[in-house]
C-alpha cells in the first residue's frame, strides 16, 4: 500500500517546522552525521586537566568517606564477633549442664524402672519440650525424693537458660552477618573509588600531568600562604595578650606570672600530652597511606591520629566520626599542637596540627604521612578543631 500512496509536495514536517521538500535529503545527511558523532565522541570531549584533578580529588575524598564508613563496621564486625564467641561458650557450657542434668534425671527414670514406679513420668519429663508445663499438669513432683526434686529444679533452670542462650547466639549469628556484608560492600565500594581515580590519571598525557602537577604546586601554595597568616594572627594575639597582662600586673601593682588574659591558654598537662603525641606522629613520617590501617607501617587519616595520641596515653575511637566527639571543641583562632583538626562536611578526614598553620596526616592513597598546612583544600572544608586531652 505505500507505494501507492500520494506524493506530498508540501515537504516533510520536523520539530513542527514544514520543510522544503527538496531539503529532505540534506536534513537526513545532517542527522546521520549527528547521529555517528554520538556513537563516538571526538577527542574535544575529553575532560579537561582541571576537570580531571577535580574529579580525582572527589573521588578520594569519597574513597576516605568510604573508609571511615569500612573501619566502624570493621570495628563493629570485631565486637560482634567477640559477642558471638561469647556466647556460644556459654552455650555450650549451659548444654554440658542440662546433659549432666538429664543423665541425673535418667538415672532416677532407671530406678524408677526397675522398683516399677512411675518411670513413665520421668522418662516423659525428659523428652518434653517444656518441662515445668509438664510439672503443672501432672503430680509427678509428688512421688520424688528431695534430692530428685533438687536434680529435676537443676533441669529445668538449665534448660530455659540454655534455650534463652541459644536464641541470643542465634541472632547474634544473624547481625553479624549482615555487618560483615556491610563490610564487604563498603572495601568495595573504597576499592572502586580508588580503580576510578587511578584509571582518570592514567589517561593524561606527559604533558597533562605536567599541568596537574603546576596546578597542585599553586594549591600548595596558596595553603602554605594561609598558614603563615594563621601563625602570624596567633603570634600577634599571643603578643597583645602579655602585653595586656603586663599592663595589668603594673596597674595593680602585683608580682608574679599568672596566666595571660585573651584566648584560652592551654595547661602544661596537655602541653606534655601534646608534646608526645607529636613526637609519635613526626616518627611515622614517610609511612605510606593505606586505607584501614593502623599502624606501624602504614596508616590511614584516623588510624594515624589515634596512634599518636594513644602513644600519649589517651585512647582515642577508631574512626574520624567518634574522634571527634571526644575532647573540647575550640576556635580555629585558638588552635594548638596537638588538636585534631577534622576536615569536610562528611568530617571523613582528620589531622594532628604541629602549630604555624602546619598538620601531621595521612592524606590520601598513594602518598605518605607528612607535614602540610591545615589549609591544603582551601579554609571552606575545615570542619572542626578539637583538643582531645
Amino acid at each position: 500500500m505505500a507505494s501507492h500512496r500520494k506524493w506530498s509536495p508540501t515537504g516533510t514536517r520536523i520539530a513542527g517546522i514544514r520543510t522544503p521538500a527538496l531539503a529532505t535529503a540534506a536534513l537526513t545527511s545532517v542527522a546521520l552525521l549527528s547521529q555517528t558523532a554520538n556513537a563516538a565522541p571526538s577527542a574535544d570531549s575529553k575532560p579537561s586537566v582541571e576537570e580531571v584533578e577535580k574529579k580525582v580529588d572527589d573521588l578520594y575524598h569519597q574513597a576516605e568517606a568510604a573508609t571511615e564508613k569500612y573501619n566502624a563496621t570493621r570495628e563493629k564486625t570485631a565486637q560482634q564477633r567477640k559477642r558471638v564467641d561469647s556466647l556460644l561458650d556459654d552455650v555450650a557450657q549451659r548444654t554440658e549442664k542440662l546433659n549432666t542434668a538429664r543423665e541425673e534425671l535418667g538415672s532416677f527414670a532407671a530406678a524408677q524402672y526397675r522398683t516399677g514406679a512411675a518411670a513413665p513420668d520421668t522418662a516423659t519429663l525428659l523428652l518434653a519440650d517444656n518441662p515445668q508445663d509438664y510439672f503443672d499438669q501432672t503430680q509427678l513432683m509428688d512421688r520424688l525424693t528431695s534430692r530428685q526434686k533438687v536434680a529435676v529444679d537443676d533441669y529445668i533452670t538449665e534448660q530455659a537458660a540454655t534455650t534463652k542462650k541459644r536464641a541470643e547466639a542465634s541472632q547474634s549469628l544473624q547481625t553479624l552477618t549482615t555487618t560483615q556484608s556491610t563490610l564487604k560492600t563498603s572495601k568495595a565500594d573504597v576499592q572502586r573509588k580508588l580503580a576510578e581515580a587511578r584509571d582518570l590519571l592514567s589517561k593524561l598525557t606527559a604533558e597533562e600531568k605536567a599541568r596537574l602537577a603546576a596546578i597542585e604546586k599553586k594549591k600548595q601554595e596558596a595553603a602554605d600562604r594561609k598558614a603563615a597568616e594563621l601563625a602570624q594572627q596567633q603570634a600577634a594575639a599571643e603578643k597583645k595578650a602579655q602585653e595586656a597582662a603586663a599592663q595589668q600586673q603594673t596597674t595593680s601593682g602585683t608580682t608574679g606570672t599568672s596566666g595571660t588574659s585573651g584566648s584560652p591558654t592551654t595547661d602544661s598537662s596537655y602541653t606534655a600530652k601534646a608534646d608526645k603525641a607529636l613526637a609519635f606522629a613526626r616518627t611515622q613520617i614517610g609511612k605510606p597511606y593505606v586505607w584501614g590501617a593502623t599502624g606501624p607501617g602504614s596508616y590511614d587519616c584516623s588510624g594515624l591520629t589515634q596512634a599518636a595520641w594513644k602513644a600519649a596515653g589517651v585512647d582515642l575511637p577508631r574512626t574520624t566520626w567518634d574522634q571527634v566527639n571526644v575532647g573540647t571543641t575550640v576556635p580555629l583562632s585558638d588552635i594548638k599542637p596537638g588538636d585534631l583538626v577534622f576536615f569536610y562536611d562528611d568530617i571523613s578526614h582528620v589531622g594532628l596540627y604541629i602549630g604555624n598553620g602546619m598538620m601531621i596526616h595521612a592524606p590520601k592513597p598513594g602518598a605518605y604521612v607528612r607535614e602540610e598546612s591545615i589549609f591544603y583544600g582551601g579554609e571552606s572544608i575545615i570542619h572542626s578543631v578539637v583538643r582531645p586531652a
